[in-house]
């Protein structure tokens, strides 16, 4: 036997491991603890690179989307035509995006008590993503990275000239809408509600569906 049939996946650590567990703890921990970690919208979330702002967990983050890759390739590309990540993939904003959310969904099957997620990560992950991956690079960097061929047209778009037309065309439409005068432009007055009543005079509530 020449070694292992299946490498294991790399799993995030140290300071990657924190943040997973700071997530988990802002919806399943006490309220002690979630008073502590704070508003969870603020929370980094390795899958979504631009919100892990800490340099140490951004260092890290990058090591481990490269461990990933380099797993991937390795356990998960036979044949050229079925699509390989370019040894490029952090010069393409798309890759990044998508890689760092492959291993997200790759870590969570890991730690599943059971083999569902691993499934559904072959079964829809994998296949979806070269699909996209062969789709948007076409092989331009299977010998060395290749030119942004969208450039131009990108900066074109940006530029001020073109973004000032669209927002012209943005104000042109908010003229359209009809004025619906304000009912009630008091600070302190009561504006009318509608109630859902049923046959029965019961009125409904619109949110649970329950006759109060």
């Amino acid at each position: 036997m020449t070694g292992s049939l299946a490498a294991p996946f790399p799993m995030p650590t140290d300071e990657l491991e924190k943040a997973y567990n700071d997530l988990f703890l802002a919806v399943n921990g006490d309220e002690e603890t979630k008073r502590r970690i704070g508003n969870p919208l603020l929370l980094p979330r390795p899958w979504d690179p631009p919100t892990c702002t800490r340099l140490a967990l951004r260092r890290e983050l990058w090591a481990w989307l490269e461990a990933v890759v380099t797993w991937f390739n390795h356990e998960y590309v036979w044949d050229l035509n079925g699509g390989i990540i370019p040894a490029c993939w952090p010069q393409h904003p798309h890759l990044v995006h998508e890689i760092a959310v492959l291993a997200d969904q790759r870590r969570r099957a890991s730690v599943d008590t059971t083999s569902g997620s691993l499934e559904e990560w072959h079964r829809y992950c994998v296949p979806a993503f070269l699909e996209r991956l062969k789709a948007r690079t076409k092989g331009a960097c299977d010998d060395r990275h290749a030119t942004w061929p969208a450039k131009a047209r990108v900066g074109r778009y940006a530029d001020p000239a073109s973004r000032s037309a669209r927002e012209d065309l943005f104000e042109a439409d908010l003229k359209t809408i009809p004025t619906i005068p304000d009912l009630d432009p008091s600070p302190g007055g009561s504006r009318p509600r509608l109630r859902l009543i049923d046959a029965d005079g019961g009125t409904i509530d619109p949110s649970t569906g329950e006759i109060l």
